[in-house]
């Protein structure tokens, strides 16, 4: 088997966060940033930044047959997984999927949402800005999208302070699917 040495991947992301329909770059701008005027950088990350793509079948059998004879699929999760680096309020924020910040002379505050469960949500978009083969770009945008995850700060004397996230994707509509991966080519 020949390998194509050019399709092997490896190396960082880039993650920016936008309102819930936010306007989306065109599939030509891939090899570039998301407008900053409806997309904030979140800045760096640690150990990476993961695409996960969790589909759940359940297995069809007859009595006649000891094979699977079929599969239907009953669920489908996506999420993007990292550790912001950056261990700022708005990325505080950002994972407890809203809240009040506030900032004066010399401060700046954030008190989390804690209203009651039957409020919806403020669902966010996310664009996560890979590699692609050829050490092109690589761009999935999560359209419907909530941090999941506990949230811990852990302050230690020999490690950095870090704000894992687990965002995942939720339905957005019929006509509107959950994510969108583009490849840039030459």
């Amino acid at each position: 088997m020949a390998v194509t040495t050019t399709n092997l991947v490896q190396g960082p992301a880039t993650l920016y966060k936008g309102n819930f329909g936010a306007t989306e770059p065109a599939d030509t701008a891939v090899n570039t940033a998301p407008p900053a005027s409806s997309w904030t950088d979140l800045g760096g990350t640690q150990d990476g930044v993961k695409l996960v793509i969790d589909q759940t079948y359940v297995e069809l059998e007859v009595d006649q047959i000891t094979l699977r004879v079929g599969s239907r699929r009953t669920k489908q999760d996506f999420t993007i997984e990292t550790s912001l680096a950056e261990a700022t309020l708005e990325n505080l924020a950002i994972v407890l999927n809203g809240g009040t910040a506030a900032s004066g002379v010399g401060y700046k505050s954030f008190d989390p949402d804690v209203s009651s469960s039957a409020n919806q949500p403020d669902y966010f978009a996310i664009i996560l800005d890979g590699l692609a083969p050829e050490q092109l770009t690589r761009r999935v945008i999560g359209r419907r999208m909530l941090n999941i995850d506990s949230v811990e700060q852990a302050y230690t004397k020999d490690k950095m302070t870090l704000v894992p996230a687990k965002f995942a994707g939720h339905y957005v509509s019929e006509g509107i699917k959950p994510f969108h991966i583009v490849d840039e080519v030459t």
